[in-house]
């Protein structure tokens, strides 16, 4: 084939791509003299002489609108002619790369690098739909990445033709079934939305170097596209919340193409997209570790006199953050009423109840004075702890020492284990966090994205320090930092201080144990988390 002249005119040159539906050719236009791309649908080599008739038709249709899409990031279609009995179309060359060859060769993506690249698809995908024109194949093998920087929407309408399930060989599949949207595999008319969940499962595997729902069969994969929800992104960074918007299973709950700009805008810049918020599902807030919250004053009850309110907050960081998969039946609503690492509080509602409050939650810790075991089934006599110390035994089998036995047990989220300690309404505060799922198999990775995540929204943020370790024989990893807590976000403002050490257990539980306190005594605070971590017992 190498060589021919097709109609007369285009001098085929070496095999640059092929699919299911074709083989892409470089070629030569001998009237024009210029470079050209000539896509050769193979697919009508295995339809009748009559479907061949109708697969021509529909391949013009399919053309002149693409023809329509006047924008600089889609592959521009020169032509469409016949020649050898089946359809060929004559479209822009473009010197560079498919993504799908740049996740192949890299493994995965920068993620402000895939927010750009999804920008100009989206862009792209504007000026089609605005046109009348559907994609209806979105993926990174028809997005092209320019050696000149451009990114290309190539295959308009071509590569997959709904309702023609003639035109393919036994077995095959038309189109990339793990980029088909939900309401497409159920059998429904596609629309916009259903190119904007094709550009999310694009953006993902982009940034994970894996397909989102791709399984061992098609079946499977399109089982896995309406039954199950995607991984969540280990590296998207602010993409994160981006993606999972686009992936939402309604197609109704997705945004637009206008806000989907907007937030990928963001995501360039490596800004987490505001807007992302709202298309997450309600649920109770699952992060590892404290994270920054940002409040209204007026709308938060802070500890009152006598004890503090059991908490669950929504954070206001960036939803890249690793959090705890939720299992199980998703609560049905969450009203945050405040937070902030240093002293805030918030109320859970469950369904129109109220869970916490008081002066403590849940059962109340059990304060040891006989001797108690050490992780070596010895027993710790009461002189091995500093005067004044006491152990407590939580309702959750944990045990901890304490500076006093005036630090009161508050419950930060029993769903995901979170229980903190404060003896002044939260101004000194230990919080233990504990994930028997954790997102990452390695601490010093996971506090590496913590640390980069509230760094860009604590005000003033310093990193005091990130480093590897050894606690209890196992990798650990400890971030220390300092910030300025603001006076409308907490009762406790000024310049703070947290160390957090984390560690992955022998039965594979994550332990986050966080100390944080105000920075003019950091000196002491961080002297009794050093006792706290000598003391620690796990269950």
């Amino acid at each position: 084939m190498q060589g021919s002249l097709v109609a007369g005119r285009y001098r085929l040159g070496d095999s640059i791509g092929s699919g299911g539906m074709g083989r892409v050719w470089r070629a030569h236009d001998e009237v024009l003299h210029r470079s050209v791309a000539i896509k050769e649908l193979t697919a009508a080599l295995y339809v009748s002489d009559s479907e061949q008739a109708t697969l021509l038709a529909r391949t013009r249709a399919e053309a002149r609108a693409a023809a329509r899409i006047n924008h600089s990031a889609v592959v521009t279609v020169h032509d469409v002619l016949e020649h050898d009995g089946r359809p060929w179309i004559v479209m822009e060359l473009v010197e560079g790369r498919s993504l799908a060859d740049a996740v192949k060769d890299e493994e995965r993506v920068d993620p402000r690098e895939a927010a750009r690249i999804g920008l100009w698809v989206l862009r792209a995908l504007r000026a089609a739909h605005t046109a009348g024109v559907l994609h209806r194949d979105v993926k990174p093998g028809n997005v092209l990445l320019g050696r000149d920087g451009r990114v290309l929407l190539t295959d308009f309408g071509i590569a997959q033709i709904d309702g023609d399930t003639a035109i393919t060989r036994t077995g095959e599949v038309v189109g990339s079934v793990d980029y088909l949207a939900p309401e497409r595999v159920r059998g429904h008319d596609p629309g916009p939305a259903s190119d904007l969940w094709a550009l999310g499962a694009t953006l993902y595997t982009a940034v994970e170097g894996t397909s989102p729902f791709r399984r061992t069969s098609p079946l499977t994969t399109m089982q896995a596209v309406v039954e199950e929800e995607a991984g969540e992104p280990r590296h998207a960074g602010p993409l994160a919340p981006v993606i999972g918007a686009l992936l939402r299973k309604d197609p109704a709950t997705r945004p637009d193409a206008a806000r989907t700009e907007q937030m990928l805008a963001e995501a360039a810049e490596g800004r987490r997209p505001q807007a992302a918020q709202e298309y997450i599902p309600t649920r109770a807030v699952d992060a590892h570790v404290p994270l920054p919250y940002e409040t209204r004053p007026e709308a938060a009850p802070r500890y009152p006199q006598g004890g503090a309110t059991a908490v669950v907050p929504q954070p206001y960081g960036p939803a890249a953050t690793p959090r705890r998969r939720v299992r199980g039946r998703v609560i049905a609503l969450v009203v945050v009423v405040a937070a902030i690492v240093g002293g805030g509080t918030a109320v859970l509602l469950q369904q129109g109840e109220e869970r916490g409050g008081g002066t403590t939650a849940g059962p109340s810790p059990t304060v040891t004075s006989e001797p108690a075991p050490t992780e070596t089934g010895k027993s710790e006599s009461p002189g091995s702890l500093p005067e004044g110390w006491v152990r407590r035994t939580d309702p959750w089998g944990f045990s901890v020492v304490l500076p006093g036995d005036d630090w009161e047990r508050v419950v930060f989220d029993e769903e995901t284990r979170q229980v903190d300690y404060t003896p002044d309404g939260g101004n000194h505060f230990l919080r233990i966090a504990a994930d028997d799922s954790p997102d990452f198999d390695d601490p010093y990775a996971h506090l590496s994205d913590l640390d980069q995540q509230i760094g860009r929204r604590l005000v003033d943020y310093q990193q005091q320090g990130l480093e590897r370790g050894v606690y209890r024989d196992r990798e650990s990893a400890r971030l220390e930092y300092s910030w300025t807590a603001l006076a409308k976000d907490t009762e406790f403002p000024g310049p703070r201080r947290a160390v957090d050490q984390m560690y992955i257990s022998r039965g594979g539980t994550e332990y986050a144990l966080y100390m944080s306190g105000p920075a003019e005594d950091w000196a002491t605070t961080g002297e009794q988390f050093e006792t706290l971590l000598k003391g620690w017992r796990e269950p």
